[in-house]
């Protein structure tokens, strides 16, 4: 069932790792990076509600419930990821995210769901660790695959005409094939219940889109009430990071100064790879956590994630070698593990099942409404108060997952 997250986060990751280094090689300047990613709060924010809504209405015979949307995601964001780097110019970038982060939405939303759907309640916190593990495993593929093309394959560091090189051409290749192939092996290889499974489960009447989502707006559980500050600024500090850090690790740790240089090329990859390692710490991690997490909690064992992360951006202020990055990358995976598996796990026994496709959309505007915060006003922030120094923006995201730790200290809820 979570296999297909390995193929979602294959797209991810190439995304998070390299968008910002693509925009550059156009000849975006920094303050302009945060506008240009609206796409994947704004994709998120308008498509996953709309997604949950319609597979919690779909019953296809061959495919099932949230299976079709699989298909679909799959086949765009997989074009759209080997389209990607063939940009020529920020806004034809900048329109292709907008369609990989749709497409992707398409995919991701009733992954969620999936898993409420099938597994009863006492398996859902693994059925959401497990995703992390294949979340964490997609990543480290999809970071090693720049690496792996320079020093391994020995590909060009540079374009001789200017353009976005041709490693990172052949890695969107291999990520589009790869998310395709992983989606198609969860849909070949699960089973959903019927529709007249859920009978009886409870009953509502039935409602049109619109009505479904203000519905569930007013009778939002107490569990995403509780989160919505820990996931405002968890996500938030997140964001700040992906803009900036790969660019902050080009330019900071390897003294690049020109995005079509050697020393940017050996940055982007090795800014790759730290997305790889805390990806690996993410899916090692996630095979420790239950086991944690009976011990102490749920709640405290996110508190724990979160401030290792928060310490673990913070102290890239004060690295220069780019071994010692793989210390602070470990924090943010044992973060990561927690941000995409604890929460969901902790509102999942709320939702009623009919609805839990709506329901996992609406707990996602708690993760684009910062986003589009960040997108729209960040700019702004970088240009005015923080002189445009990429890494004071990704201190600033380590210190907003701190703010998020604490505040989960707040939370109580009733675990299983």
């Amino acid at each position: 069932m979570a296999f297909g997250f390995l193929g979602i986060q294959f797209g991810w990751g190439l995304q998070m790792g390299n968008m910002s280094a693509i925009y550059e090689f156009l000849g975006a300047s920094a303050h302009e990076i945060p506008l240009l990613w609206l796409a994947a709060p704004m994709t998120g924010l308008v498509v996953q509600p709309i997604i949950g809504y319609m597979s919690d209405k779909t019953w296809h015979p061959t495919l099932g419930r949230r299976k079709p949307y699989f298909l679909v995601g799959a086949i765009l964001a997989s074009i759209t990821l080997v389209i990607m780097p063939y940009s020529t110019a920020i806004w034809m970038a900048a329109g292709m995210l907008w369609i990989l982060d749709a497409s992707i939405n398409i995919s991701m939303e009733p992954t969620r769901a999936f898993i409420a759907d099938i597994l009863p309640k006492e398996q859902l916190a693994k059925g959401y660790t497990m995703q992390s593990f294949f979340i964490g495993l997609g990543a480290v593929l999809a970071a090693l695959m720049p690496w792996l093309l320079l020093n391994v394959v020995g590909m060009d560091k540079t374009s001789s005409d200017g353009s976005i090189p041709g490693y990172v051409k052949l890695s969107f290749l291999v990520g589009g094939i790869s998310f395709l192939g992983a989606m198609l092996y969860t849909i070949f290889t699960t089973k959903e219940y019927p529709p007249e499974f859920y009978e009886g489960e409870e009953d509502e009447e039935e409602m049109g889109y619109i009505k479904g989502l203000t519905t569930a707006l007013k009778t939002m559980p107490r569990s995403f009430k509780q989160l919505a500050p820990v996931q405002f600024f968890t996500w938030l500090g997140l964001f700040l990071m992906w803009f900036y850090l790969t660019v902050t690790i080009c330019e900071h740790v390897f003294g690049a100064s020109d995005p079509n240089s050697i020393e940017y090329a050996d940055g982007l990859a090795w800014a790759n790879i730290c997305f790889g390692y805390y990806s690996v710490v993410t899916f090692v991690f996630a095979l420790i956590m239950p086991s944690i997490a009976k011990k102490v909690g749920n709640v405290k064992l996110h508190f724990i994630c979160l401030l290792a992360g928060g310490i673990g951006l913070l102290s890239i202020g004060m690295i220069h070698n780019q071994y010692a990055l793989l210390v602070s990358m470990t924090g943010v995976g044992i973060a990561w593990a927690s941000i995409v598996s604890i929460p969901y796990a902790l509102i999942a026994n709320d939702i009623p099942p009919k609805r839990m496709g709506i329901f996992m959309g609406l707990f996602n505007f708690f993760i684009v409404i910062p986003e589009i915060i960040a997108s729209l006003g960040f700019g702004w922030v970088m240009e005015s108060l923080l002189g445009n120094n990429k890494l004071y923006a990704v201190m600033l995201g380590g210190s907003l997952l701190i703010v998020a730790a604490f505040l989960t200290l707040r939370v109580k809820l009733q675990e299983s």
